[in-house]
């Protein structure tokens, strides 16, 4: 089902952010925050910004909550209004419901609850960063399970003018590629003859271990 309305609670970095995304990809957005300021500054940017208390139920009812198609709980330090205010989505019936969580503890009451999806953005970038430091070639990469990784990688001098039945990744290391961004445009389930340049990036899916290997090896 394709979202069309979205509700953001919590305006912070994290909050704004996402909401800005949003509006920049044609959605409708819908910001709550307690902070007046917050609310004033992003009112020239959101759908609609208004100040209000998330964890009161009768005030998430008077704006409509529930007719929303995704629900946003980006708050903050304060796990209690979190946690209090993804229920209220819950419970008024949100179609989706997705929330920033600041500890695996946090994380795993917002599952209990009945959270869509839980985000830990510290935690994760955290991650992101640490791979692409001691990985030269990866650009960012998504974890699609403990065993299964979503890659992006910058092409080397060493690939360049090589086609993909010469790299031969899925043969030699089995992970594949399955798109190829070039500067022109992207390549969608790439064919063998395809050839790489070095301005171009490969996405690769596979194992962990799969890519990591590949990765060594294009690197050395």
């Amino acid at each position: 089902m394709k979202m069309h309305q979205f509700v953001i609670i919590g305006l912070g970095r994290f909050g704004s952010s996402i909401g800005k995304e949003l509006i920049q990809l044609g959605y409708e957005v819908l910001g709550i925050d307690r902070n007046e300021e917050t609310v004033q500054e992003l009112s020239k940017v959101l759908t609609h910004a208004v100040v209000a208390d998330a964890t009161e139920e009768e005030a998430l009812r008077s704006l409509g909550a529930r007719n929303f198609d995704c629900g946003v709980v980006a708050i903050g330090d304060d796990i209690q209004a979190s946690i209090l205010a993804t229920i209220l989505l819950k419970e008024l019936g949100v179609k989706k419901v997705v929330a920033k969580a600041v500890n695996e503890l946090h994380g795993r009451v917002l599952e209990r609850i009945g959270v869509d999806r839980v985000i830990y953005p510290e935690r994760d970038m955290g991650i992101r960063v640490a791979h692409q430091l001691v990985s030269p070639n990866l650009l960012d990469y998504i974890e699609l399970s403990k065993k299964y990784t979503i890659a992006e990688l910058a092409v080397p001098g060493c690939l360049t003018g090589k086609s993909l039945a010469d790299v031969n990744p899925r043969g030699k290391y089995g992970c594949s590629i399955v798109a190829i961004n070039k500067p022109k445009g992207i390549i969608i389930a790439p064919n063998a003859e395809d050839v790489l340049t070095e301005r171009d990036v490969m996405v690769v899916i596979g194992t962990n271990e799969s890519i990591e290997q590949f990765q060594e090896s294009i690197g050395s």
